[in-house]
């Protein structure tokens, strides 16, 4: 595998792979990332992983750059992790429950109109498919999801909407997420989830984790309302 070390700053250093994204890569981040845990246990404040890329944050003035850029070579020239690591949940897909409904969801019509399909189709396509977790970002929990069925492929807004709701279930390109929170956004829209997916009282406070497998599971108007009532 091809990649490169360098610095991300003045005390972070990062690792990336030329390699497209893919589950077994993102595994191999996985491993680096908990290994460089243990091994930087006392200078190492963050680490954060991207589609192919690892960086690694740490202490000012305690930053040793070329030990963390010898390291993460070696740690990169490693062979790929043949299983998930320990805890992971890949034989155990996380399932979000999704309303998909015009009335929670103002690009669901246009995406069946602009694929040529029918708005049930766009549903069963997107609730068939088992997607993984490839990274977060943009606001805490916002996990991003690959890849959507070809059909469903579709580009970001050209102006990004300024409010998006907490909930909504979205797609931009080849990907999809849940936003996690009221935030501006310009994915296209296309169904709710009324379970929370980030919350500060939980332990981790994200419901999805890079690593993860997930699927859409339909429900009804009904059930949506009420599993978005308050506890």
């Amino acid at each position: 595998m091809t990649f490169e070390v360098g610095p991300a700053g003045e005390s972070a250093m990062r690792l990336i792979f030329s390699e497209p994204p893919q589950p077994a890569l993102t595994r191999k981040l996985l491993a680096i990332q908990d290994t460089a845990q243990q091994y930087f246990s006392e200078t190492l404040i963050d680490s954060v992983i991207g589609y192919t890329t690892l960086t690694l944050f740490f202490t000012p003035f305690k930053f040793e750059r070329d030990r963390a850029e010898a390291w993460l070579r070696e740690q990169a020239d490693n062979p790929m992790p043949e299983t998930s690591r320990p805890g992971e949940r890949a034989e155990q897909p996380v399932i979000l429950p999704a309303f998909y409904h015009p009335s929670v969801a103002p690009d669901l019509e246009w995406l069946a109109n602009d694929t040529g399909l029918s708005v049930d189709d766009v549903i069963r396509l997107h609730c068939e498919q088992t997607y993984f977790a490839y990274a977060t970002g943009f606001a805490p929990g916002f996990c991003y999801l690959g890849n959507v069925d070809s059909r469903l492929v579709t580009p970001r807004l050209n102006t990004p909407r300024p409010h998006v709701p907490a909930g909504a279930v979205a797609i931009a390109d080849s990907q999809t997420a849940v936003y996690p929170c009221d935030s501006p956004g310009g994915w296209r829209l296309i169904g709710a989830c009324p379970e929370r997916l980030f919350t500060l009282e939980s332990t981790p406070p994200s419901k999805l984790s890079v690593g993860d497998f997930v699927r859409f599971e339909p429900i009804s108007e009904a059930d949506f309302y009420s599993m978005s009532r308050p506890t």
